[in-house]
């Protein structure tokens, strides 16, 4: 039913592409003023709902009604002139200009000779900063901040276009937690000024903590929506996953693989730039070793080095107590590692890509016969891969680009199984999907070790950290300052006080 209390309703919407149904006449609503979340499984349905909303894409059926009024959004443009704006969880950014070129990049003040009027455009960014409470130089070049002022220069972007209504999808996914604090004050302040927003996130603590209601979809439908008051996170996680899921995140105590001989692999001394400096620790076959600090700590750095694409200044690597070089991924890949990056999008996949060639990115040689690739082995290998991972996808032909994003992490961590490696590496592995896809993956990390391989797990999600390793290295400023076993930390805040460098 319309009301006049809502900022925007959406009624009936449907959407389909290429015969699967994406929505199936979904329900929704932001109030004035109000917080409310968006969840569901990867897959089922918040982006679409939300591009729509955006103008990206068109519905099928159904309607929108914004301030109580029809609204015809068939565009970007549209969306804008609507008053509703879109944090992207990828940046939109331009780091080669500055904060206030980025704000008001299309529709800058300009001289009565037809030049951008710098003064004006420092100005009213400097007005759109003052107004979220925030204090941020204008004239900044956006490639030299962190990570915290590009969402903040995000936000400040869609609130220059008069948005009263702002879409944040996974605004938290980059952010270390003082960061998230300070994003979670500024929530606050635009909730006062009556300013709606819509909240996608799979961070049941993050929703609790500032959402007025939820929505969950699965499967392209609207589950229900509900106060947060009057739902339990088991509640939510049920009706996303679709059954009750209670020890993936529960540590488990495993038996290391024990075999004679050297560990599987040994780093002595390893030091690659300013930061990764003379790191050295030892990972035993079926041994899961968890990386955890700060952000810029040099966690991402080290990886890059094991893996060949920084080159090492000093130090060594063993692999099964063999020294290996590893100056490039090529050798990286022939001494056993494998690497899966922090940003599936920009570096773990080619996006205009079909699901088959990703998957098969790597595995090339197996499936070639002579100067050609074999169709058939093609086929069976990508599919063997697709059923390993559980990777929803109907048909191995479409791109990738078009799957969600937990599945789309999922290609990129098959494709590196698939090379079978003696060490992998994984760089935040959950960052951006749902609880289900969540515990399928550090279910597919227990089963590597079990099997005898050797896992490093760098992760930003302390739960997730502490539920599957049986070691944690704290890394700060690119030195590991301690190793500790994993029966050693009680709870998520001693290893917070560890990685803040607290002494307890």
């Amino acid at each position: 039913m319309t009301t006049p209390n809502n900022a925007v309703q959406m009624q009936g919407i449907s959407k389909s592409f290429s015969g699967v149904v994406v929505l199936d006449s979904v329900d929704f609503d932001v109030r004035p003023g109000e917080v409310h979340a968006l969840a569901g499984g990867n897959g089922a349905g918040k982006s679409t709902l939300m591009k729509i909303l955006q103008g990206v894409y068109r519905a099928d059926a159904g309607d929108i009604l914004v301030d109580g009024v029809r609204a015809d959004i068939d565009s970007i443009h549209s969306a804008k002139a609507a008053g509703i704006g879109m944090v992207f969880q990828e940046f939109s950014l331009v780091p080669s200009l500055s904060v206030a070129r980025n704000i008001l990049l299309g529709s800058e003040p300009l001289t009565r000779f037809g030049m951008i009027d710098e003064r004006a455009l420092v100005r009213k960014a400097a007005k759109v900063f003052a107004g979220m409470g925030v204090d941020i130089d204008p004239r900044a070049e956006v490639g030299r901040l962190g990570t915290a002022y590009w969402q903040l220069t995000e936000i400040a972007k869609a609130l220059s276009q008069d948005a009263r209504v702002l879409i944040m999808d996974e605004p938290t996914a980059s952010l270390a937690r003082h960061e998230t604090e300070a994003l979670f004050e500024l929530i606050g302040r635009l909730k006062a000024r009556g300013i709606s927003i819509i909240y996608i996130s799979h961070r049941m603590d993050e929703v609790y903590r500032i959402a007025d209601r939820i929505t969950v979809l699965r499967d392209g439908r609207r589950l229900f929506t509900e106060p947060l008051s009057a739902v339990t996170p088991e509640d939510i996680v049920e009706g996303i996953v679709g059954r009750r899921i209670e020890s993936q995140l529960t540590y488990r105590e495993r038996e290391v693989v024990e075999h004679d001989g050297p560990p599987l692999l040994e780093v002595r001394g390893l030091t690659a730039g300013d930061r990764v400096r003379d790191i050295s620790f030892t990972l035993r076959r079926g041994e899961i070793l968890g990386l955890a600090g700060l952000m810029g700590s040099g966690r991402t750095e080290l990886a890059r080095a094991l893996f060949g694409i920084d080159r090492a200044e000093a130090g060594d690597v063993l692999v099964n107590g063999e020294r290996v070089a590893l100056s490039s991924p090529k050798q990286a890949i022939a001494a056993g590692l494998a690497l899966v990056p922090e940003d599936r999008r920009e570096q773990g996949l080619v996006l205009d890509h079909s699901v088959r060639e990703n998957l098969l990115l790597p595995l090339l040689d197996e499936v070639r016969r002579g100067p050609l690739l074999s169709t058939a082995e093609s086929r069976a290998l990508s599919a063997s891969l697709i059923d390993r991972l559980r990777i929803k996808v109907a048909h191995p032909g479409r791109p990738v680009r078009l799957l969600s994003g937990g599945n789309q992490q999922k290609v990129v961590i098959a494709k590196w199984l698939g090379t079978d490696p003696e060490v992998l590496i994984l760089d935040e592995p959950t960052a951006g999907v749902d609880i289900g896809t969540k515990s399928e993956i550090l279910d597919r990390i227990r089963d590597l070790a079990a099997s005898g391989k050797a896992v490093i797990v760098i992760s930003s999600e302390y739960p997730e950290l502490l539920a599957v390793s049986d070691r944690i290295l704290i890394i700060r400023e690119g030195a590991i300052v301690r190793d500790m076993p994993r029966r050693d930390i009680a709870d998520e805040e001693t290893l917070e006080l560890a990685v803040q460098g607290v002494q307890q």
